[in-house]
């Protein structure tokens, strides 16, 4: 069995990336990954075996986004960020992505990013979501679909946006 510390120390920051692109807003994510790691520490009882703590540390995330998200009544946000001169197409970018990211429906949506964000196996996402490997590979590649449709008409936009004010 892990111990705590080891747990934060190596999930810290793949947790806070998932629980960042869920809730849109990176002061709740920090809130939600403390509290996850929390509730890890209190726990009566863990995965005996290694391979199946972040599917475990990953459940409790997204169990935690859930409700923070049904207890603020609201779908996962788009983000509307302040945009720096120098930063511009990146923040315009991000903010596409999370847009397009909040069209999916929520178990896609968890799926796309536990695979992306979070890095972890198709099975670590079906313990993770309680779901089987294959319906992970189906829903994973219908996200990637959309996302894919949703996305390329957004940067056909950008690009020209960015010729004409070139020009």
């Amino acid at each position: 069995m892990i111990d705590s510390a080891s747990l934060y120390i190596e999930h810290r920051d793949q947790v806070f990336r998932y629980l960042s692109r869920v809730v849109g807003h990176a002061e709740t994510a920090r809130d939600l990954t403390q509290e996850v790691f929390l509730r890890v520490t209190r726990a009566a009882t863990r995965p005996d075996e290694p391979d199946q703590s972040r599917a475990w540390v990953f459940s409790i995330a997204r169990n935690l986004a859930l409700n923070h998200i049904r207890d603020s009544g609201r779908k996962p946000v788009s983000v509307v960020m302040a945009v720096e001169p120098g930063r511009r197409a990146t923040q315009e970018t991000g903010a596409v992505v999370q847009q397009a990211l909040a069209t999916l429906a929520e178990l896609d949506r968890d799926v796309f990013l536990l695979r992306e964000s979070a890095g972890l196996s198709y099975d670590e996402i079906a313990t993770t979501c309680e779901i089987s490997p294959d319906a992970v590979r189906s829903r994973l590649h219908r996200a990637r679909q959309t996302l894919r449709a949703a996305l390329s008409g957004s940067v056909d936009a950008q690009l020209a946006r960015g010729i004409r004010h070139r020009t």
